[in-house]
């Protein structure tokens, strides 16, 4: 290796001005071809890094490898000091690419290596015009700029018109690559005071953070103080419930009819209950009772007075009523219901009128199968609807349905409205009598 570095394309460095690097130490290089010869490329053979022309070296080494690769695969076959700068390092890596040596022969086979996928899709051109084409694709997309440098300054189609176009749009690219690295720089700039903004912050938020969570910590902390009390309160109180459970079953066994009582004081509770309600019902009962007693007294006595008073003029009214008025000519007459005081009326009314008087109190105090008798032996029926149960009331219309004798209903248990019915049938009788044929009722 020389003992300056190797000099920009176009650069002349007085060697005598130039101190050697202290990165390298002196060695003697040996070419592996020192007899080879540049030679210009021809048929379908791919050109090597070394057949380069020597200004290319410069722009390819710079785009295809970084600087870190770049010194890894220097220190491979020569040695290398930290001191190094990148720029003697770049410089140094140009003029070993100049002829094949070591360094060169390494660094072909790892572009060869890394870009065999662009050096096959570059393969299959034919001719400049295409490969050229193509070139200008990956300029306009900007991407894989590197793989497609090695493959077209490679590539056999190269002719030197291609080759200046390509090292002209390289170098312009680097020139965007360096603006757009002094952007980004100036972007990271602002970046960097963003982030110490956004760092103050987020530090004030996590001491804020940190604050709520020590005030929370303190919340939990004395809720768990207060649920331990609560437990150990719950569990008193369950150890005195089950003191207090075990007491109740030693006094249900020591009072094996404990249930039976309980059972029977509730009842007793009940029936107390339930006899006061009927006391309080048979007072109300009682007073209804004796309202009604009192009535029926004076009912009774206003009859019975009426009675007595009436009795002449009534003697003297049937005499005249038996000469002038049809009777009944003995037919039994049955009153179902009526009242209890006006039974000795019912009766006199009938018998005045030539008949027989029946009577059954419609199953009040008398038995129902009673009335079947009753009904069988009767000529008519007066029924007293209001004062019989109903029971009595559909027996006796379905029999005297079935058997067809004449059946008067009365809604009024009044002496006038029997009379009335009396009557009427009386006066039937006699135009019965009179014209050999029966009346029909009204």
């Amino acid at each position: 290796m020389a003992d300056v570095p190797f000099g920009l394309p176009g650069e002349a460095l007085d060697a005598a001005a130039q101190r050697p690097p202290p990165a390298f130490s002196k060695q003697v290089r040996a070419p592996l071809v020192a007899a080879e010869a540049k030679a210009l490329p021809g048929g379908s053979r791919r050109r090597k890094l070394w057949e380069l022309s020597s200004k290319f070296h410069c722009p390819l080494i710079g785009v295809c490898f970084a600087v870190d690769e770049l010194r890894a695969l220097v220190s491979r076959v020569m040695k290398v000091s930290r001191e190094t700068t990148d720029f003697v390092l770049h410089t140094t890596t140009v003029g070993e690419c100049e002829s094949r040596t070591q360094l060169s022969s390494l660094l072909h086979k790892q572009l060869e290596k890394r870009f065999q996928l662009q050096v096959c899709k570059l393969s299959c051109l034919k001719g400049t015009q295409e490969l050229h084409a193509r070139w200008r694709e990956f300029c306009a997309t900007g991407t894989d700029i590197p793989g497609a440098l090695w493959a077209s300054w490679t590539h056999p189609s190269c002719d030197s018109t291609l080759e200046e176009q390509i090292f002209r749009d390289i170098h312009m690219i680097q020139h965007q690559v360096g603006s757009g690295t002094r952007a980004d720089l100036s972007r990271l700039q602002v970046l960097r005071t963003e982030n110490v903004a956004l760092r103050k912050q987020l530090l004030e938020a996590r001491a804020e953070t940190e604050t709520q969570r020590a005030e929370k910590c303190r919340e939990r902390q004395m809720f768990g103080e207060q649920i331990a009390r609560l437990r150990a309160d719950l569990g008193g109180k369950d150890g005195l419930v089950a003191v207090l459970t075990g007491q109740l079953d030693t006094l249900r066994q020591s009072l094996p009819d404990l249930k039976d009582r309980q059972m029977l004081a509730r009842r007793a509770r009940d029936a107390d209950a339930r006899s006061t309600a009927l006391r309080a019902k048979a007072v109300d009962l009682e007073d209804e009772v004796e309202r009604l007693r009192r009535l029926a007294c004076h009912a009774e006595a206003t009859i019975e007075h009426l009675l007595a008073v009436g009795d002449s003029d009534a003697d003297e009214q049937c005499a005249v009523a038996n000469r002038t008025q049809p009777t009944l000519s003995g037919k039994r007459i049955l009153c179902v219901g009526g009242r209890s005081g006006s039974i000795d009326a019912y009766r006199k009314v009938v018998e005045q009128r030539g008949g027989n008087f029946l009577h059954h109190d419609g199953g009040l105090e008398e038995s129902l199968h009673r009335i079947d008798a009753a009904l069988a032996a009767a000529d008519l029926v007066i029924c007293q609807a209001g004062c019989i149960s109903h029971n009595a009331y559909w027996r006796v219309k379905e029999q005297c349905k079935r058997t067809g004798k004449q059946c008067v209903f009365l809604k009024s248990p009044g002496i006038a409205s029997f009379g009335r019915v009396v009557g009427a049938v009386c006066a039937q009788e006699g135009e019965t009598t009179d014209d050999g044929r029966p009346a029909s009722p009204e």
